[in-house]
């Protein structure tokens, strides 16, 4: 079996929203990303020079409706576990409800939406050595965070919470599929990720490089959910970014061999999942 890359990484997660001035103020006010460009309609959105989230206007489009495929989530990793802390408190200076807080093991996180309905994960890391491993498998959960050892990492690091950091990056992209097996299949044997765990019969975590996870994949929208409709926000794309042209052209061979249209880019290809999930691969 042929792994992706280990050095292979996402990038931008490019989004249809209702208003961009709404979805600015949200991303730039409340998480705390800067704007590298502004037109009329597009927007990028990063911590340095690197785009992290880029924002689309597709007016009047509507929340994406239950019951299709789409994105579940997309997940910004910060580089400390006191970030997360300052993420926090800058959601709760600024009265942004949250949706959930939960400790994974590996990771702890906090989720919550954007004004278009689009899921947000924010997390950190655990180092990897305190990740915990039961016959080769690692072990993850979803049990409650602890919000109040979380907040004491502010007492040590007491730095004010008026951006993100400049290490922050897109650690990994969750999506409704309308078949798990499908979905697991194109992203293994066609991309190439490893299958690090499955969560019941209805979820299935990828990676590269032995990560916890660089892809999680769902039928919580229902089995055979139909993609969202033409008007609905969510996500127009996601970047999975290889660190070199011939891990590009492995990933193009396999797509072929396996019957897999691509549309060529500037930087890379477009795929679709079977699910119609689309991606960016690039170098």
């Amino acid at each position: 079996m042929i792994s992706i890359h280990p050095d292979t990484s996402l990038g931008a997660v490019n989004l249809t929203v209702s208003a961009l001035g709404r979805s600015l103020e949200f991303y730039r006010e409340i998480l705390g990303f800067s704007v590298l460009r502004h037109e009329a309609t597009t927007a990028e959105l990063g911590t340095g020079q690197t785009p992290l989230v880029v924002l689309s206007e597709q007016s009047g489009a509507r929340p994406r409706p239950s019951h299709t495929t789409g994105l579940y989530h997309f997940a910004i990793l910060l580089p400390a576990r006191a970030d997360l802390a300052r993420a926090l408190q800058r959601l709760a200076d600024t009265r942004y409800p949250i949706e959930g807080a939960s400790d994974h093991l590996a990771s702890e996180a906090l989720y919550l939406a954007d004004p278009d309905g689009n899921g947000i994960e924010i997390y950190a890391d655990r180092p990897r050595s305190a990740w915990t491993y039961r016959n080769g498998q690692l072990q993850m959960a979803t049990i409650p965070l602890d919000i109040k050892g979380l907040m004491n990492e502010l007492k040590t690091d007491p730095r004010p919470a008026n951006g993100l950091p400049q290490a922050t990056r897109i650690g990994h992209i969750h999506l409704h599929v309308s078949d798990l097996r499908a979905a697991e299949a194109f992203y293994r044997d066609v991309l190439g990720f490893d299958l690090m765990l499955h969560y019941g019969n209805s979820a299935s975590f990828l990676s590269a490089g032995g990560y916890h996870h660089h892809l999680g994949l769902n039928t919580w929208a229902g089995v055979g959910a139909p993609p969202p409709p033409p008007d609905a926000a969510g996500l127009r794309w996601f970047t999975i970014a290889v660190p070199d042209r011939a891990e590009l052209e492995r990933i193009l061979l396999r797509a072929q061999e396996a019957g897999v249209s691509h549309e060529d880019h500037n930087d890379g290809m477009f795929l679709r999942d079977p699910s119609g999930n689309a991606m960016l691969v690039t170098n």
